[in-house]
């Protein structure tokens, strides 16, 4: 949609709640998680469907082939989130006129605008993927000006229990903000860290951006898990939440509305999405 294509937009993902017209859609997805169940609940049972070859994402067939899309948007990036890709291609074989199918799968910034020029392009959009990237760009460049003096070493964490570091596009999100991510290299998968590493890495800002959770979840979550070693991290620094639903988990353009948060992480300023722990 931020591209101007919303119109020709006829169904979303169950995970789909941005913008606001977008929940307004069909449905063509289903996860049999339930999303409310705690962070230790939600990764085993993701853990056993992937085990027994079960889908951790279905898709609805019915409803696509009535929908009939020219066009059918997917990714490949996040096991847990992505629908498989041979299922979304053998539902997409049954369709007349069969959709092309397209798969995103950016890991780093540089893949994200690849993304976009390639949906721009698909849907005869090209120009405004030009100009839709060069806007997020001279945003991310901007940040240079009310980078700290001296760069801050951060860690993001990304998931509780047990505990990840986020990796991918966010530590070019923390350089651009002025910092240093000292969990993760750029493009690499998040990974589980435990708590006495994540210790020795001796962070001056700690940012809690759970995968899927808005501020008020994460806030919930991080109570519900506290333990000795979390506590001895979370009481080593300042320590933020950052909407990490909407902000940092999905490769899109509001991955700098990101880098300008964990900026204000850095300069001490809570802004809507952004919230002081404790």
């Amino acid at each position: 949609m931020a591209l101007g294509g919303g119109d020709a937009l006829v169904g979303v993902s169950h995970e789909c709640d941005y913008p606001p017209a977008a929940t307004r859609l069909p449905r063509l997805t289903a996860s049999p998680i339930d999303p409310a169940a705690p962070s230790a609940a939600i990764d085993a049972e993701v853990r056993r469907l992937t085990a027994g070859g079960l889908p951790v994402i279905a898709v609805d067939g019915e409803a696509l082939a009535r929908l009939a899309p020219d066009l059918i948007i997917t990714q490949g990036l996040c096991e847990v989130c992505a629908v498989a890709d041979g299922a979304i291609h053998r539902l997409a074989s049954v369709v007349r006129p069969a959709p092309a199918v397209l798969s995103l799968s950016a890991r780093t910034l540089s893949g994200i605008w690849d993304d976009i020029t390639s949906v721009g392009r698909a849907l005869d959009l090209a120009a405004q993927a030009d100009e839709l990237i060069s806007g997020l760009q001279i945003r991310m460049s901007g940040l240079r000006a009310g980078a700290p003096s001296s760069a801050p070493r951060v860690i993001c964490i990304e998931w509780l229990d047990p505990p990840y570091l986020a990796g991918h596009w966010v530590p070019e999100l923390v350089a651009a903000a002025g910092g240093i991510d000292v969990g993760a290299p750029a493009g690499s998968h998040s990974a589980v860290h435990p708590w006495s590493a994540m210790m020795e890495l001796r962070p001056d800002l700690i940012v809690v951006m759970l995968c899927g959770f808005g501020v008020g979840r994460a806030r919930r979550e991080l109570m519900e898990t506290r333990s000795a070693e979390s506590e001895a991290l979370l009481g080593s620094a300042p320590v933020w939440i950052l909407d990490g639903n909407a902000y940092t988990s999905r490769p899109g353009p509001r991955v700098v509305d990101g880098a300008e948060r964990l900026q204000c992480a850095m300069r001490g300023q809570a802004v809507p999405g952004l919230e002081r722990w404790m």
